[in-house]
């Protein structure tokens, strides 16, 4: 026979517990501050409307792409790329030891865990356009001040999450490398380091790929660049010719995200 099941009581078939009233209360306050913020955002459906017959005007004035001046853009990509590789790894390089001392587990002092944090919080929080004038007005311009950008952003990125990564380590190995008497700087590089290596492959990563996004950018304020040959374009209604650096940017983003991804499957496969 079959056994007859107790019914569900309310407790049981409650799917959500009813929020607390101090949560209630900050959920309306987002909820109101959202819509006030909707005034501010500049929304408006009939400027979009009225902006649609210009928008297909310029489409139009894309196509086709324009081939007068593609060699000179494609050498303009290859230098956007250098300049997002060299300041990548720079970067990266950099951003090892400074996560080393904004990590709990390795950092030396408190003191310094806490002012090292504060750089990386800094280098992170400032815009990548501000770090772009700033250089552009301290070594002029040329991809010198994009790549120097591309240095700060990296720092700002990758020590944040290699602080944590390396914080995530088990302590195990590390704490029984320290009982027999290692020295913090063998424990860092035979427990420590391996064990966040992991992460750390894929923050570099993704790293990469996030420079190649912004190298492009910068070029708009004279750091060097694709960025650049896209703004004269722009400037002299080219639009065609700025289809073509559109097209040659998605390539070159699309095939770094790619081999990054890939890569990071390779690794994954090979227990990294």
């Amino acid at each position: 026979m079959l056994e007859r099941t107790a019914p569900l009581t309310p407790e049981l078939g409650r799917r959500f517990e009813r929020p607390s009233a101090l949560v209630q209360v900050l959920v309306g306050l987002f909820v109101l501050f959202f819509l006030w913020s909707l005034s501010s955002a500049g929304l408006s459906l009939s400027d979009l409307l009225r902006g649609l017959p210009n928008m297909a005007t310029i489409g139009g004035e894309m196509l086709p792409p324009a081939t007068d001046r593609a060699w000179p853009m494609a050498k303009a990509i290859l230098v956007t790329f250098q300049m997002a590789l060299v300041g990548t790894v720079i970067g990266i390089l950099l951003s090892v030891p400074l996560a080393l001392l904004a990590a709990r587990n390795t950092s030396p002092h408190a003191g310094v865990l806490h002012a090292t944090r504060a750089l990386i919080s800094f280098f992170r929080t400032v815009p990548d356009l501000a770090w772009a004038l700033f250089f552009v007005a301290s070594v002029g311009l040329g991809t010198f001040a994009g790549t120097l950008t591309i240095i700060i952003d990296t720092i700002g990125f990758c020590a944040r999450f290699f602080a944590e990564a390396l914080e995530e380590v088990d302590p195990g190995p590390s704490e029984a490398l320290a009982s027999i008497g290692a020295s913090p700087a063998d424990r860092i590089a035979v427990a420590l380091l391996p064990g966040a290596m992991p992460s750390l492959i894929n923050t570099g990563l993704f790293s990469l790929e996030k420079a190649v996004r912004s190298s492009v950018v910068l070029g708009l304020v004279g750091a060097g660049g694709i960025g650049a040959e896209l703004a004269v374009s722009m400037e002299m209604f080219r639009y065609d010719q700025a289809a073509t650096i559109v097209l040659m940017i998605f390539v070159l983003v699309y095939a770094v995200e790619q081999c990054s991804s890939r890569l990071r499957q390779r690794l994954m496969r090979q227990g990294i």
